[in-house]
């Protein structure tokens, strides 16, 4: 990570590209840092040595990777003295961060503002960013990450199993609270609203969480376990701050939000108010993130989130029914347990939630690429959609994982462990 440079010793914003042009190289990468910091398509008076040099966007590192037979975009230029050649690479930037300051949404406009509609390139996708730790003098980062998420729910030394209330939408707040009593009863870890559920008419915010609280805490009175439940408050900044007081009023430990929904600054607001562990989902991803030609990588996208004050987020599941690959899916996740900077400063981890058409069958394969239990395995039909019921479907998880810890293959622990035995075979592939 760079932390100081140049005459005034000022930290520095480092942000990894993989581009394609058919321009030279060089002045491609130059184009790029000029347009998102002193320069435009023309010298202009003020623009400066001194001030190039001070508050200049620099090219760090230019890699050539390949060739494209076309563009991957529309409405690119090309020089007449290549026509047809389109390159490829991969170029890193650096700002000063006296440029925009230790501000995410101004952030934004350097490392993803208008790059993306620059004509000399037929295609840009962000890979990678680093900033200094002055940004954790602004923002506060996670307020429980994973071991307060294992705190709240009391559950160490395995994955949460999670789920989802299904139907997403048509539930009435009292058929919600039904569906979370027998999942609750079923053992399950953690719960969370569909993104699709927040305040409409036919299931009003208040209502829902009142019902399911009632249910949760005479299961929590019962059994003396707390399940979490994500609840999800995603709205305007005055109207999240205002369903978060009635979260905690209700003594609930989780709040989910739509980030891409509600921006960068509604997060930070909601994590300066809050007091208990928010849930990021990444709904609308496919947006910024489907494109190899455009966009930018989960990588990239999961820092800026965490530092704003996610605990958990979204990363989708292997053999999900999306169409991202493990690959992508496991490079995400490992990301996330990743620390964002250097000790002492803080880490900023994050637990990484799989989702997406789970269920037993993907915790072996998890474990092994993952080689870590800090995660959220949340499964819907996998265990809604079991055989032996709900309890049998949350049992299967267990088992799952306990072979996938012990390195015992599943076929192998199913013949003892029938919850199991019954997801294979409804479930296998």
């Amino acid at each position: 990570m760079s932390t100081s440079s140049g005459p005034d010793r000022s930290p520095r914003v480092t942000a990894r590209y993989w581009i394609e042009t058919a321009h030279p190289l060089e002045e491609a990468a130059a184009i790029m840092a000029g347009e998102q910091s002193t320069g435009t398509f023309v010298r202009v008076a003020g623009e400066t040595e001194e001030l190039r040099e001070r508050f200049g966007a620099r090219v760090e590192s230019l890699v050539e990777t390949g060739e494209a037979a076309a563009p991957s975009l529309p409405g690119a230029s090309a020089p007449k003295s290549t026509p047809g050649l389109w390159r490829r690479a991969e170029v890193t930037l650096s700002w000063p961060l006296h440029n925009f300051g230790p501000s995410l949404p101004n952030l934004l406009a350097a490392i993803a503002g208008n790059l993306w509609e620059l004509k000399p390139f037929s295609g840009m996708r962000l890979l990678d960013l680093s900033l200094p730790p002055q940004f954790l003098e602004r923002y506060r980062g996670p307020q429980f990450g994973i071991a307060g998420t294992r705190s709240l729910t009391g559950v160490h030394g395995r994955p949460l199993i999670g789920t989802i209330i299904k139907p997403s939408v048509g539930l009435s707040p009292e058929a919600t609270a039904e569906r979370v009593a027998d999942i609750a009863r079923a053992g399950i870890d953690f719960v969370k609203d569909d993104e699709l559920q927040a305040d409409g008419p036919h299931c009003p915010f208040e209502d829902r969480l009142r019902a399911v609280m009632r249910v949760l805490d005479e299961h929590a009175d019962r059994t003396g376990k707390r399940v979490m439940y994500a609840v999800n408050i995603t709205g305007e900044i005055d109207e999240m701050l205002r369903r978060h007081d009635r979260v905690v009023a209700e003594r609930n430990t989780c709040v989910m939000v739509s980030l891409n929904s509600i921006g960068l600054p509604a997060l930070a607001a909601l994590r300066a108010h809050g007091q208990v562990a928010i849930h990021g989902h990444r709904n609308g991803w496919g947006l910024l993130g489907r494109s190899p030609a455009i966009g930018m990588s989960f990588i990239a996208w999961q820092k800026l989130w965490r530092l704003a004050g996610i605990d958990h987020v979204h990363v989708n599941g292997l053999g999900n029914k999306f169409c991202e690959s493990d690959e992508s899916v496991l490079a995400s996740a490992r990301e996330c347990l990743t620390p964002m900077f250097a000790p002492p400063q803080r880490g900023c981890e994050v637990m990484p939630v799989f989702s997406s058409g789970q269920s037993a069958l993907q915790a072996p394969a998890t474990y092994r690429a993952l080689g870590s239990i800090d995660l959220i395995h949340a499964c819907g039909g996998g265990i809604m959609g079991h055989p032996g019921g709900i309890a049998a479907g949350v049992r299967s998880l267990h088992q799952a994982w306990e072979a996938a810890v012990r390195g015992t293959p599943l076929a192998e622990y199913a013949r003892t462990h029938r919850e199991l035995a019954e997801a294979l075979a409804a479930f296998g592939r």
